[in-house]
């Protein structure tokens, strides 16, 4: 079966991903990362009680929290952008050799590959799977069934630690 236009944009993404990471380095990728994984966390742990700040100027609850968790973690993302570009500058400046960039370009493709699974698993919930570009494609339904194994394993993760004497309503971190 030949690829299809949906194909070859995965393989861009990835491709894509990894180039930029090529640039950046392994040290910037990794605190990148890092920023993300603290701006959910922190989106997700407080998007709650900043809502109830939003009340007076948003009426819908949905809406509140939604709108809380975006500022949150759009704030968390710009304060963590600064300290990635400042601590970057900091292991540039340290003379680090190709093969930081070496494993920023594996680190990248993985994240392409990463995106690829999310952006494949949240589409799966619409209903695409039925569209012919979707049931042509090659590489789907290798990444739908990496997508459903990682929504399980994570679910799975999440009820354990809610089961584990969290907080009502928050999840507690196994850190």
């Amino acid at each position: 079966m030949a690829f299809t236009w949906v194909d070859w944009s995965i393989i861009a993404l990835i491709a894509v991903s990894g180039l930029i990471s090529l640039t950046r380095g392994f040290v910037r990728e990794a605190l990148s990362l890092l920023v993300w994984i603290v701006a959910g966390a922190v989106a997700w742990l407080y998007g709650g009680a900043l809502a109830g700040y939003l009340a007076p100027y948003i009426e819908l609850p949905s809406a509140r929290v939604i709108a809380a968790c975006a500022i949150l973690f759009v704030l968390t993302l710009m304060v963590g952008a600064l300290l990635t570009h400042l601590l970057g500058a900091l292991v540039q400046a340290t003379g680090l050799t190709g093969t930081d960039r070496l494993l920023g370009m594996v680190f990248g493709l993985a994240r392409g590959a990463l995106l690829v699974v999310i952006g494949v698993g949240l589409l799966s919930l619409a209903p695409v799977q039925q569209d012919p570009w979707w049931q042509q494609s090659v590489l789907l339904p290798d990444f739908l069934m990496i997508a459903d194994w990682s929504k399980n394993v994570v679910l799975g993760f999440f009820q354990q630690s809610t089961n584990a004497g969290g907080l009502p309503g928050r999840v507690a971190f196994p850190l």
